[in-house]
């Protein structure tokens, strides 16, 4: 049994990037090494030794973009969190977890009415759970929420940190769009983080047809492997193009043209835009990337069209155990999609993956304190 620490060693953001009022300089963001006080665990709480934390663009999002966290800095980022239970909940300790990425109330109306992933008062890791995050060596949690990694073979627990949020995320969208099996999909940044999943996510549900429009033709013909039909490159086109071709590619294949339902994950404006443009009669847009552009769109189509457009945000608790079986039933991969760093690592780590905005593989970050 691992030892229960009376500290815990943990990457700070002490402070955000922001700017200058008044002459418009960037002032750079802080992360620092520190210690935390390990709190005294309350009755229903937990405390998880982290084996791995992945790094997700809202973190990116917190620490250069000014997303405002609801725990104000100082406080630890990360909400992709894998590990093993070492105190607290007796009948969770020495259990290997994933954490969900937002954790309801459970009391509340939201909460009582199946739309607990948007709980109001909801708990998230490198949020709105005080100065607690996933770039740490351990983390309290409420035990209530965790979802047990049994029978995980050979896959690293740290690789499981990916579940807690770029694996749930695309199921719960899937939920919001009362996805049934014979549906045909379009997923606009398959080649992302949560993109790949999504259409993975898709494939495992039974849709007849996914088609991945994305940026990177490398990463376009490996979405072929993982849950795609069809694809489209984006680069270097017009809304109208991409428009044109996802027309071309349904006419050569008998696909209809109604009833799509369409997954914006980029949350970039270009995506958001091509995703506008191919919402069509009875179709579906499930708006699952964040992003604060503005897009302009001739509201009263959706009436024209009879369509929907729908946001989603996180994942229910209750849908974790679903997902991480697809994954042990390698109906999901996520071997292919990890790369593991030492979490000391998570300066130039951040600094990377926010000039990149998408690499190749998802990063989770090993606590080496």
């Amino acid at each position: 049994m691992a030892e229960v620490p009376d500290k815990i060693q943990t990457w700070q953001m002490v402070q955000p990037t922001s700017r200058n009022k008044e002459t418009g300089e960037v002032i750079p963001g802080k992360l620092e090494k520190t210690t935390i006080p390990v709190p005294e665990l309350k009755p229903g709480e937990v405390l998880v030794e982290i084996a791995g934390c992945g790094v997700c663009h809202t973190d990116l999002g917190f620490f250069y973009d000014g997303v405002p966290n609801v725990s104000k800095p100082p406080l630890t980022l990360g909400h992709e969190i894998a590990g093993t239970v070492v105190a607290g909940d007796e009948k969770w300790v020495g259990k290997e977890v994933i954490i969900p990425a937002v954790m309801p109330c459970r009391l509340c109306i939201l909460c009582k009415t199946g739309r607990g992933n948007r709980c109001l008062k909801q708990l998230m890791p490198g949020n709105s759970l005080g100065p607690y995050g996933g770039f740490s060596s351990h983390i309290p949690v409420p035990s209530v929420d965790l979802c047990e990694v049994r029978d995980k073979g050979e896959i690293p627990l740290s690789h499981f940190a990916v579940v807690a949020d770029a694996a749930t995320t695309p199921y719960q969208a899937a939920v919001r769009a009362d996805f049934q099996p014979g549906d045909n999909v379009i997923v606009i940044g398959i080649t992302g983080g949560v993109g790949q999943y999504m259409g993975q996510v898709a494939k495992a549900l039974g849709a007849k047809t996914v088609i991945g429009i994305a940026r990177n033709p490398e990463k376009l013909k490996r979405a072929l492997s993982y849950g795609a039909d069809f694809v489209i490159s984006s680069v270097d086109k017009e809304v109208r193009d991409v428009v044109k071709e996802f027309r071309g590619i349904s006419k050569e294949n008998a696909l209809p043209n109604y009833g799509w339902k369409i997954f914006e994950v980029t949350g970039a404006k270009a995506g958001q835009e091509i995703a506008l443009a191919l919402l069509g009669f009875t179709g579906k847009l499930i708006v699952v990337g964040f992003g604060l552009a503005k897009v302009e769109y001739a509201i009263g189509r959706l009436m024209a069209f009879d369509a929907d457009i729908i946001g989603t945000w996180g994942c229910l608790p209750e849908y974790y155990p679903i997902v991480l079986d697809m994954v042990l039933n390698k109906k999901i991969d996520i071997e292919s999609f990890v790369e593991t760093r030492p979490m000391s690592t998570i300066e130039e780590t951040f600094d990377e993956v926010h000039k990149v905005g998408s690499p190749a593989k998802r990063i989770v970050l090993t606590p080496d304190f």
